[in-house]
């Protein structure tokens, strides 16, 4: 851990461009976004937006373009590949949207948890079985793939993710695949298990209603970080999200360049539309904008 931050991730100015023989897509564009030790926090955005990208990246998957990223003090670029092999399978743990097709199926839970264990070196019976009783399969253990829900087999993955004791989780879309309620009760499995390894947990979805779960959601629009929704206090004990908006404070990012989005539905309140140009004025420490036909 690096104490001279409280930061287990600082990613400035990233820029990713995918190229192929004709064409070049800029899935990053210059974002920047800082994420604290043991916060659990979700990246929502719209297909295409650079959220997957971003998870990618953060997981050792892919390496950016342009611009710094470091976890835990240790800066992803300057790694080589034995160093960033290293990382993947000691300091984070990926979760995606469909595990099954990860597992074995004619092991057990706890073999198919066990397995990933021996592989990567840390085979620990009493830290396996803690596991299995956070992730709520004690009961479940020995039971083989096909004779697990959904929900369960999406546990089994959570503990595999965790099994060599990493400082981060990445999630992309864990809740794609399940009903609501079973959404639910893996974004409660994932809070209980930040409290209890005291682990950085950060879930990429589109969907907003996992706000009640997080601490902060990031949205990303256009490679870039837009806006930042934080959750209340009160958030934690509602039912539903009725009041979604009067229970959160959504926040505006202004990058280094002194640049700012604005969120797609302010956008439609003032007609901006496709226009390129606003007026802004300043009065009593207030900023105003204005929409402009030029």
């Amino acid at each position: 851990m690096n104490n001279e931050t409280s930061y287990i991730i600082e990613c400035d100015n990233l820029v990713k461009i995918y190229k192929t023989r004709d064409t070049e897509v800029m899935a990053l564009q210059g974002l920047d976004l800082t994420i604290e030790y043991k916060e659990f926090m979700a990246i929502i955005g719209a297909s295409g937006s650079g959220k997957s990208t971003l998870l990618n990246i953060l997981g050792g998957l892919d390496t950016p373009t342009m611009g710094s990223v470091t976890v835990d003090g240790r800066d992803l670029r300057k790694m080589n590949r034995i160093d960033l092999a290293a990382y993947k399978r000691k300091s984070v743990g990926f979760i995606w949207q469909n595990n099954a097709r990860n597992l074995i199926p004619y092991l057990t839970a706890q073999e198919n948890i066990e397995l990933v264990g021996r592989i990567g070196s840390k085979h620990d019976k009493e830290y396996t079985l803690r596991l299995i009783d956070l992730v709520g399969l004690t009961g479940r253990r020995k039971n083989k793939l096909g004779e697990l829900s959904g929900g369960e087999q999406q546990r089994v993955a959570v503990a595999i993710a965790l099994i060599n004791k990493p400082k981060l989780l990445l999630a992309d879309e864990p809740t794609g695949a399940v009903d609501s309620r079973t959404a639910a009760s893996i974004m409660e499995l994932f809070e209980s298990l930040r409290t209890e390894l005291g682990i950085t947990i950060i879930v990429v979805s589109h969907d907003q209603s996992i706000a009640k779960y997080v601490d902060r959601i990031v949205a990303i629009r256009d490679g870039k970080t837009s806006s930042e929704i934080l959750r209340t206090e009160t958030i934690v004990s509602m039912e539903n999200l009725a009041s979604f908006e009067d229970e959160h404070l959504e926040l505006a990012v202004i990058d280094r360049s002194g640049r700012v989005q604005l969120p797609s539905d302010h956008m439609e309140q003032l007609s901006i539309g496709n226009k390129s140009k606003v007026r802004i004025d300043v009065d009593d420490g207030k900023i105003t904008i204005y929409p402009v036909d030029v």
